[in-house]
């Protein structure tokens, strides 16, 4: 009896292909704040083909690029410093690749640097983040000294809780909240990432007791991203 031999994609064993990986810190604002983390990848995907980057795959029968972030933002949210990393088949110098994505000139996107990632380094992860709060648009001066209180009272406990989706979020004050304080036009906060589930800026607000800040006009940005490990340069 003769069989029929299977028929396989020839993604599932590809010959072996350089694969370079790229760390991009850039910025995403303006109407770029209301797309979602998948939207994000899209993009990446569609600027890369745009200025011809020659893309690593991944196998199987529906390949992707190998683009990834470590860390997803909520929806409504900008940041000044975001980090992506992009693999690619060809060894491109970080320079090269850097005027690449500031040509494609993607209106919300701005690419602040790329560096190229040593063979046997980890991918990234992120340690630590800094948010600002702008006040929001009825602020009133008479209001700081209540922030202020609660900020005290918040800094006074060993740890806090918040209920996510039916789960409870833990974070030990001194450890993972080390700096909040209100500026002179902003609140100001660097959290530092647990193992496990970490706060977000909106818990923030809520443990402060200003979770209506955002519906009445203030901006919540991440500033800054730190990543765990040594820099790969």
């Amino acid at each position: 009896m003769r069989t029929r031999p299977s028929r396989q994609s020839p993604n599932l064993h590809p010959v072996d292909q350089l694969r370079i990986r790229y760390r991009v810190r850039f910025a995403k604002t303006g109407l770029l704040r209301w797309i979602s983390h998948r939207d994000l990848a899209l993009l990446f995907e569609r600027v890369a083909r745009r200025v011809a980057l020659p893309l690593s795959m991944t196998e199987g029968f529906h390949p992707t690029p190998r683009i990834a972030f470590p860390s997803a933002l909520p929806l409504g949210i900008e940041s000044l410093d975001e980090v992506a990393e992009i693999d690619l088949s060809e060894d491109l110098e970080a320079d090269e690749l850097l005027q690449r994505l500031r040509g494609d000139e993607q209106p919300g996107l701005t690419i602040h640097s790329v560096e190229k990632i040593p063979e046997g380094v980890k991918k990234a992860r992120i340690a630590a983040t800094q948010y600002t709060v702008s006040l929001p648009d009825d602020w009133d001066e008479s209001n700081r000294d209540q922030v202020n209180q609660n900020i005290a009272a918040l800094q006074h406990n060993e740890t806090v809780s918040v209920d996510r989706k039916g789960k409870t979020v833990t974070a030990i004050v001194k450890e993972h909240l080390p700096k909040i304080e209100l500026q002179d036009n902003q609140l100001f906060a660097h959290m530092v990432l647990a193992d496990g589930a970490s706060l977000k800026m909106q818990d923030v607000l809520d443990l402060l007791d200003l979770s209506d800040w955002p519906e009445r006009g203030a901006t919540i940005v991440r500033t800054g991203v730190e990543l765990k490990g040594p820099n790969p340069n």
